[in-house]
């Protein structure tokens, strides 16, 4: 599950002030240079994550709680930034936090992108089995080897894995279960010419899937 998060509204935040909360435009204030706000956007190659899906992608709280305190989430940067490749981390500190009243117009603004055609509540509330997610874990990190590229959770809690793709170690946080299993069903139609894999998945493997991925959380602020 790659591409997708830091550094957020990189030129944008750096302008921006409660006065604009009201009138907030990303070509005005620069933000269009880094993140595409539309899928017909021209930037070809984004140096941070698109945005124009960010109210399917993630959860209002934790994006509130980001924008005030900016935590590293994909730790070799975004795959689709020209540089990806020769860079050896990410920033320490993907941008500027922003005051609560700041944090929290933002967060409805950027809540309030979508795409209107992705499946929903495919994925029921009730969790994984103990011994279904013991099977999941194994198809997560060996079958399918999204170890190889995303942090997981392993048995002392901790994160682990690799860093080329976002990190999934607080995922139940941070995405929401809808836009797991539309991202794992087609990647393609959030990002073309991403590095995510096409697993072909049926429904049921993607909701076992969509689950254990949603299970993964540490803390709740990260």
């Amino acid at each position: 599950m790659r591409f997708l998060f830091t550094p957020l509204l990189c030129g944008w935040l750096l302008f921006y002030s409660p006065v604009q909360a009201e009138s907030i435009s990303p070509e005005k204030h620069g933000c269009s240079s880094c993140h595409r706000f539309s899928v017909e956007d021209s930037l070809e190659l984004p140096k941070a994550p698109d945005l124009f899906y960010a109210g399917n992608k993630f959860q209002q709280p934790w994006l509130i709680k980001f924008l005030q305190a900016p935590r590293v989430v994909r730790k070799a940067g975004v795959s689709t930034d020209p540089e990806f490749l020769n860079k050896k981390s990410a920033p320490a500190q993907p941008h500027p936090a922003l005051p609560q009243k700041d944090a929290l117009a933002m967060a409805d603004y950027l809540m309030s992108l979508t795409l209107p055609d992705l499946s929903k509540d495919k994925v029921d509330t009730v969790p994984l089995t103990k011994g279904n997610k013991v099977r999941v874990k194994i198809l997560f990190e060996r079958n399918y080897g999204c170890i190889a590229c995303h942090e997981g959770i392993n048995l002392a809690g901790q994160a682990r894995g690799g860093i080329s793709g976002p990190s999934l170690a607080n995922a139940g946080n941070r995405l929401t279960a809808d836009w797991v299993f539309n991202w794992l069903k087609a990647p393609e139609k959030f990002i073309a010419r991403g590095r995510m894999p096409f697993f072909n998945l049926d429904d049921e493997s993607a909701i076992k899937l969509t689950k254990y991925i949603m299970s993964l959380k540490i803390g709740d602020s990260k």
